[in-house]
This record gives structure tokens, C-alpha cells and sequence, in this order.
């Protein structure tokens, strides 16, 4: 295992893959370098890129300096990014989207941004988060109910409540149970973009870079509105929708046009 220490002294552990100019690739909720889509990603690209792949703290390897903040998430990429030379491209799904985007704002030494479909709700095609959401996940990680956790998360994202059910026999309940204290992470890192109102224009005005933002051509509507209006607000990006993709995004399909951008 390799890492690197943040500006707050946690270690945040990552592995290395490829050939070519440095990519960061960040996860979504509950994923890290040993579950979820950022390892069979990195194998699509490491033919033409040096591939970083990294548990986001908290997460798999990492440490979980306490107490949490987006600001130290940021400070874990910046770490990487000087690690990786100093010089990136940097690609984020889901709820890793928007925190690669808070990267982009706030960081120098990224080349080009592309994120996948950020978890937001612009509009009245999705319900929009409670104002209590976030108060009510932290008191279930803090009375150690964590998989009641994972279980509001996942109603939340759309999935029914039998295949929940369901879920929770699966051997990959107790290693989503081991990272719901993330969940908490996640939703800080979001803020209100899943409110139900249009996003905030200057939230990323520090994003001068050329971004891509991508959403699945079979993704739910909310999705979809939500990637085009962050393509909307950044101050340099192009949208793009992926022909028969989902949120659970194949990396043969995104791949390719990832070599198209990072260049």
C-alpha cells in the first residue's frame, strides 16, 4: 500500500497504475479502491495514463482524522495531485463529482475536470432531500446504526425498499455497513444542491478549467437535469450525454471518451 499524508496528518491510501499523465479518479458514497468502479476504470485508461485510484478518508486504508470537513477532503486531493507531479487530470462520479468540482474551484494543478452524473435535485422531477436529512444520518452513525444508514441511503438514491431488504443478505452488506459513517461525508460534501432549487451560480466560480460533464442517455430524469445544470454553472464546460448508461456507469463505455478529453 502506498500513501500520502494530508494537511491534517491523515494518511490516504492509494494505489498507482499505467503509463502517461497522471489521472485521479474519485468515487462516489460508500465506494473505495476495493469497491467500486474506479479500479476496473483505472485498467481502461492505464494503457495511455498514470492512473491514481485512492480510499477517500474514512474509507478502505485511510485514516478518519476527526472532526470532518469538506475543506480536508479537498486537501486530501491536493496531496494527491502533488504526488502525482503536480500536474492532473482529475474524473469524479456521482457525489465524487462534486467533490471534484470543489477541487477544481479551489485547487491549482488540475489540466481538465470530468465528473459523471452529481446526486443533485434541481428540480421537481425527484424529490428533494429533507432540510432534517443530514441531522437524522448523523444520529444513526452516532447510535452505531449503521446499516439502518446505508438502508435511508440507499430508499433515498431510488432503490425500493424489498430490494433493500434483499440487499441486506448480500455479503457486500457488512463492507457497506464498515464505510456508512461516510454517508455523512458525502451529504456535507453536497451541501443543498438536493434541495429542489436551481444550484448556486458562483459555487464553483474558481473552476476556470475545461470541464466535461456527462450523464447516461437511460439515467433517471433528475440525473440528467441536475448533470446539465452543473454544466450550466461551471464557467468552462461542455455536457454530454452517454448513449444507453446508467448511474452505475460501465468503464468500457466512459473510457474512451475520457481519452478523448484528457488531452
Amino acid at each position: 500500500m502506498s500513501s500520502v499524508i494530508s494537511a491534517d496528518g491523515t494518511a490516504i491510501a492509494y494505489s498507482r497504475t499505467g503509463q502517461g499523465p497522471a489521472v485521479i479518479l474519485v468515487d462516489g458514497a460508500m465506494c473505495f479502491r476495493r469497491m467500486g468502479p474506479s479500479q476496473p476504470l483505472a485498467a481502461q485508461l492505464s494503457d495511455r495514463y498514470t492512473v491514481y485510484t485512492y480510499d477517500r478518508r474514512g474509507r478502505g486504508e485511510s485514516g478518519d482524522t476527526a472532526p470532518y470537513s469538506v475543506e480536508r477532503e479537498v486537501e486530501d486531493l491536493d496531496a494527491l495531485i502533488k504526488e502525482a507531479g503536480g500536474e492532473v487530470y482529475l474524473y469524479g462520479i456521482s457525489s465524487g463529482a462534486v467533490l471534484a468540482c470543489e477541487a477544481a474551484a479551489r485547487l491549482g494543478g488540475i489540466r481538465r475536470l470530468a465528473v459523471y452524473e452529481p446526486p443533485f435535485v434541481v428540480d421537481d422531477t425527484y424529490a428533494p432531500r429533507p432540510d432534517d436529512y443530514l441531522d437524522k444520518m448523523d444520529a444513526m452513525i452516532a447510535q452505531g446504526r449503521r446499516g439502518d444508514a446505508v438502508a435511508t441511503f440507499m430508499k433515498t438514491v431510488g432503490m425500493p425498499g424489498f430490494l433493500v431488504g434483499v440487499f441486506r443478505l448480500t455479503p457486500n452488506w457488512p463492507k457497506l455497513k464498515r464505510v456508512a459513517h461516510t454517508l455523512p461525508y458525502d451529504f456535507r460534501v453536497l451541501g443543498d444542491t438536493g434541495s429542489g432549487r436551481p444550484l448556486p451560480r458562483g459555487r464553483w466560480a474558481g473552476a476556470q478549467l475545461p470541464a466535461l460533464v456527462m450523464d447516461g442517455g437511460k439515467s433517471p430524469q433528475y440525473l440528467r437535469n441536475g448533470a446539465r445544470a452543473l454544466a450550466g454553472v461551471l464557467p468552462n464546460a461542455e455536457h454530454r450525454t452517454l448513449p444507453g448508461q446508467t448511474h452505475l456507469l460501465k468503464p468500457q463505455a466512459v473510457a474512451p471518451v475520457l481519452k478523448q478529453w484528457f488531452v
